[in-house]
């Protein structure tokens, strides 16, 4: 993995260990030459993460809309900033400019992410990766939804395993350095569907 797209909160929570969270993953990567693909901003675990793998010597891509660069959030300190129109487009960018995802703690638009990245990874638009970063149990409702949504059937047993969860940055990345492909929805037979 050359580099990973990063899904985080642009907030800054009051409790102060989901900013030292993200500057950890962000020194983390850069040590190991894992670049960061992620949403451009200079704001909350977003910033922090950036801020954090450039002062460790690392790549940094931001990927953001030109109406946040138009309210003057953009973090003009990435190695590249790449400025589009849609988040459509953003997400579209951080799949192909990456060869996987991580999911740190966040908010509405940090679901939307992940779960686009699940999604595509089942549909065979992707192949990568996908991780979730489930520090101070922060996502457990969400693993125990997921695993909900395949015990009811709603998640098929093949896609079972495309989120790739773990509780440290290095059991996470050690995780996903194993992962396998899931056989996707356009693999299988309508029988299986």
């Amino acid at each position: 993995m050359n580099r990973l797209a990063i899904y985080c909160g642009s907030a800054t929570p009051a409790d102060p260990r989901y900013m030292e969270l993200a500057r950890e993953v962000g020194a983390a990567l850069a040590e190991r030459g894992i670049g960061v693909v992620y949403g451009g901003g200079k704001a909350g675990l977003m910033g922090a993460i950036a801020n954090a793998a450039l002062a460790a010597g690392g790549e940094v891509i931001g990927v953001i809309p030109q109406a946040l660069v138009d309210m003057e959030v953009a973090n003009r300190d990435c190695t590249e900033l790449h400025v589009v129109q849609t988040m459509h487009q953003r997400k579209q960018a951080f799949t192909d400019l990456s060869d996987g995802f991580v999911t740190l703690p966040g908010g509405v638009g940090t679901m939307d992410e992940l779960w686009e990245a699940v999604s595509w990874a089942q549909l065979g638009y992707h192949a990568k990766p996908v991780g979730l970063l489930n520090a101070f149990g922060y996502y457990d409702g969400l693993v125990a939804f997921n695993r909900h949504m395949a015990e009811t059937g709603f998640v098929r047993e093949a896609h079972r395993g495309i989120m790739i969860v773990g509780e440290t940055i290095e059991e996470l990345l050690s995780r996903m350095a194993d992962h396998t492909p899931a056989t996707t929805i356009t693999q299988m037979r309508a029988s299986e569907l």
